[in-house]
């Protein structure tokens, strides 16, 4: 029964002793938390609307974020009584161990970092990459996120963009369409080229009118193809491609010129049914 009271009381003493620590280190924990993200906040709104390129906001603010966490770790072990030499010794043996088994996560910080420095993409840029094309939202430690025209949201590593081709489509100010018309053999060339003309070149979205390009460039087993290409500026492309793919079909249903469909001619010979 002594030795029962004994340990209680040990074990009280120890509570009692223990117990400031374990409050100082949850009001730190609380506190620290608070401060960490009002830090984040500010700092993100300082970025954002400052003169540094927004693209390296999100990047800054979550290796600002995790930086302040290890701290805030590290004060709490020292508060409670661990010393944080060993602490940060254990630390950084679990570091090496994770970083070996997160090789590719690292190669996708790596890929981050090489992004913002040389700047292949930035936010609000369209671009395709990976076979994915849409528009770059955010550019974060690991991933750069993209907007799909469907507001699809892709997620992508970075690694995986800095290491593969990346079609920039905003870095122009223009961008050429093209489209491939399909006349019959029995069809006027010339009055095609011109009913083209006359609908999509006396348009005011398209720039560089001088040259405009109108050729014959396939002459298939049913079909004339003609090839447009035709420059607007980078806002008007999506309007302008679907526009006159109606327009020019329509136009050429009321100037009797049709779009072939795919035919054979079949020769009788006799009895004898030849297919050519």
């Amino acid at each position: 029964m002594e030795e029962f009271k004994s340990s209680v009381a040990q074990l009280i003493s120890v509570l009692v002793n223990f117990a400031p620590k374990v409050i100082s280190a949850i009001v730190v924990l609380l506190f620290g938390i608070w401060v960490i993200q009002l830090t984040v906040r500010r700092l993100r709104s300082y970025l954002v609307k400052g003169r540094l390129d927004n693209s390296w906001a999100p990047f800054f603010t979550s290796a600002t974020s995790a930086t302040m966490y290890i701290l805030l770790i590290l004060t709490m072990a020292s508060i409670i009584g661990i010393e944080t030499s060993s602490y940060v010794a254990v630390l950084g043996t679990i570091g090496l161990a994770i970083g070996l088994a997160l090789q590719g996560s690292f190669s996708n910080f790596a890929g981050g970092v090489m992004i913002l420095l040389f700047k292949p993409l930035k936010i609000g840029e369209f671009i395709q990459a990976n076979g994915i094309i849409g528009c770059v939202t955010e550019i974060q430690l690991f991933q750069t996120t993209l907007k799909t025209y469907d507001h699809k949201i892709i997620i992508l590593p970075n690694g995986l963009l800095s290491n593969n081709m990346i079609v920039n489509f905003s870095r122009s100010k223009t961008r050429i369409i093209e489209w491939v018309f399909c006349i019959g053999y029995e069809d006027d060339i010339e009055k095609a080229r011109t009913l083209i003309l006359d609908e999509i070149f006396t348009d005011s979205r398209v720039v560089n009118k001088a040259n405009p390009f109108v050729s014959v460039t396939a002459l298939t087993e049913s079909t004339v193809n003609i090839t447009v290409r035709a420059e607007v500026l980078q806002n008007d492309y999506w309007d302008v491609l679907y526009h006159y793919l109606e327009k020019v079909k329509v136009r050429f249903d009321r100037e009797g010129i049709h779009f072939p469909f795919p035919q054979q001619d079949i020769h009788l010979v006799g009895n004898s049914m030849e297919q050519i």
